[in-house]
């Protein structure tokens, strides 16, 4: 694969304005939202179909935010389930119950404060089906890259299939052997987390139990932990094994019996099916740098991951969330390309922030919690976070910081910043407010809110606070509204 500057290829080449390379849950979650913007995207992947496994299956609170946002979280929430308890195995007896994580109860402002558990083919399913409800085109399958190439106005790819794409913007969502990255020569950095191989495979074992997420440590003579976790929404059971014995994994039916028969107190024969399976080797990595001209990685093309904790599905979630509405506001809003420098600039540091956490749980340094659940990353040290309020006690909501849940009129703060737009919000004041483009902006007042505090809160598209004053008149709006909107 090449990646120059040419002109010729542009001939007679199909439009879009982004093509996004790999039908994951980032590049799905990254035309969603393009679509609903109203900019074209297209979305190609080498393979003949969606990916068939469990993977990822950890849905994070804030990614439910997501979800939410997106219009999906109702089929998320019907396709899944809470995370069951885990139970402690030897010698075929019950030992006790382990709990996986710290326990949360949802609040007024975090609604959504548990994890929910849905298969990742499953999740590939339902943003499919969205992209389709809000008038995308579907996937075009069997449509790796062979070729890619971009100049100053836009980028040409040549695909698997003997088409040819040019659009104003590619991203690469094409999972952590990225054959885009390799193009733009975009090197990885990163360890190995565990030097032991992992076999994860979706397995249907009639005999066992699903009320408990199923654990069977290391027998004395080693070879690895056992894992068997009832996938929610699904007859199935994600089983994980770590082999620390010198053995490569065997990811066939027979090789899956043996390890089960050699580890719990199941027979081999109680494996009736192997739906899917896997192997790998944990590390953890991330690309030098998140774009290069007018490519983006975003997901596992720009980091991976240690499954420990589910932050890779989610942070990759996190970076397409992150990067549609600015895409959308250059290609549609008007606003200028420089906003697009943004991206890396806040999903660079974040992302390597969950790299550091995702090793620290797999390693047992830290327990799945507060942290794991997502609700407290941000923005607070980003260009496109500006605070002009002065005197903020601590632990007091600041530019830059996840916007909150809460009362708004009849309903809720998330169902008034569900869409496109940005959000004026005004929280317990009446200042009044300068002209807006109700079309790029909507206004809502709410009272005192202690989450909030007092004040008037620009609430980004992705659901964090970019712009926070006493009222309306303070300094900086007014330019704010230029960087992410231009003159309009």
């Amino acid at each position: 694969m090449e990646l120059n500057s040419v002109k010729d290829a542009r001939i007679n080449a199909p439009e879009t304005d982004v093509l996004v390379v790999g039908a994951g849950p980032t590049g799905l979650t990254l035309a969603c939202d393009l679509v609903r913007r109203g900019v074209r995207a297209l979305v190609v992947e080498r393979a003949d179909d969606l990916f068939p496994g469990s993977r990822g299956k950890g849905i994070q609170p804030r990614t439910q935010e997501v979800f939410d946002d997106l219009g999906i979280i109702a089929a998320a929430e019907a396709a899944g389930g809470t995370y069951p308890v885990g139970m402690i195995w030897k010698d075929g007896e019950r030992q006790g119950e382990h709990r996986m994580s710290d326990e949360a109860q949802p609040t007024e402002d975090a609604p959504y404060n548990r994890p929910l558990m849905v298969p990742q083919w499953r999740t590939q399913e339902i943003l499919r089906a969205r992209l389709k409800e809000l008038g995308g085109d579907d996937v075009r399958f069997g449509a790796g890259l062979t070729e890619l190439t971009q100049d100053e106005e836009g980028v040409t790819a040549r695909l698997a299939d003997g088409g040819t794409v040019r659009a104003a913007y590619a991203v690469a969502a094409d999972g952590g052997r990225s054959t885009v990255r390799a193009a733009l020569g975009i090197g990885m950095t990163g360890e190995t987390v565990d030097p032991n191989p992992v076999l994860v495979a979706d397995v249907r074992i009639p005999a066992l139990d699903r009320d408990n997420w199923h654990m069977f440590p290391p027998a004395a003579e080693g070879g690895g932990f056992l894992a068997i976790c009832p996938l929610a929404g699904t007859a199935d059971f994600q089983l994980t094994a770590q082999f620390t014995d010198g053995t490569h994994p065997d990811t066939s039916l027979e090789g899956v019996r043996k390890v089960v028969a050699a580890r719990t107190h199941l027979a081999a024969d109680d494996v009736t099916e192997v739906r899917w399976a896997s192997d790998f080797r944990p590390r953890a990595a991330m690309a030098d740098r998140f774009r290069e001209g007018r490519v983006f990685l975003a997901g596992d093309a720009a980091h991976v991951h240690s499954p420990a904790g589910g932050q890779g599905l989610n942070t990759s979630v996190q970076d397409a969330y992150n990067l549609g509405w600015k895409l959308g506001a250059v290609l549609r809003g008007g606003a200028p390309a420089a906003l697009l420098d943004t991206y890396e600039a806040e999903r660079l540091p974040n992302a390597a922030q969950m790299l550091g956490l995702s090793t620290r749980v797999h390693r047992g340094e830290e327990r799945r919690g507060e942290a794991t659940r997502q609700l407290g990353l941000g923005y607070r040290d980003s260009s496109l976070a500006v605070e002009t309020r002065t005197g903020l006690p601590e632990g007091a909501l600041r530019a830059g910081d996840r916007a909150p849940d809460g009362p708004c009129g009849g309903g809720r703060l998330f169902d008034a910043f569900r869409g496109p737009h940005f959000t004026l919000l005004t929280v317990g004041t009446d200042t009044e407010l300068p002209p807006l483009n109700r079309e790029l902006v909507r206004v809502h007042r709410i009272g005192a809110y202690p989450p909030y505090g007092k004040g008037v809160f620009l609430v980004r598209p992705d659901g964090y606070v970019g712009w926070a004053g006493e009222d309306a008149t303070g300094p900086g709006l007014a330019d704010y509204f230029k960087l992410v909107h231009g003159e309009r």
